[in-house]
């Protein structure tokens, strides 16, 4: 529910800012056990956590103030999402 949210809040953004959001996702890699499965989502939570501190950056050089603080908001989920991921190969 979090990442289709969060792709709601993006496509309006972009549509906001004249642009169309893409209808076709990245690949999804699912594991063949629990580990492998829980490795590809913390894996696929840092990259999209480097791309979306990326369009902040960009958002800060443009002075898009809004963008910026969508993404950072967006962000912080990911960062969450991330440590659960992580907590749970800890365990």
């Amino acid at each position: 529910m979090d990442e289709m949210k969060h792709a709601e809040k993006i496509a309006e953004r972009l549509w906001y800012l004249g642009a169309k959001p893409t209808i076709q996702p990245d690949p999804i890699h699912v594991g063949e056990t629990l580990e492998e499965m829980l490795k590809n989502d913390a894996k696929a939570e840092v990259d999209t956590i480097a791309m979306y501190k990326e369009i902040m950056r960009v958002a800060e050089e443009e002075g898009d103030v809004a963008t910026k603080e969508i993404f950072e908001e967006i962000e912080e989920d990911e960062e969450e999402h991330h440590d659960f991921f992580t907590s749970l190969l800890e365990k």
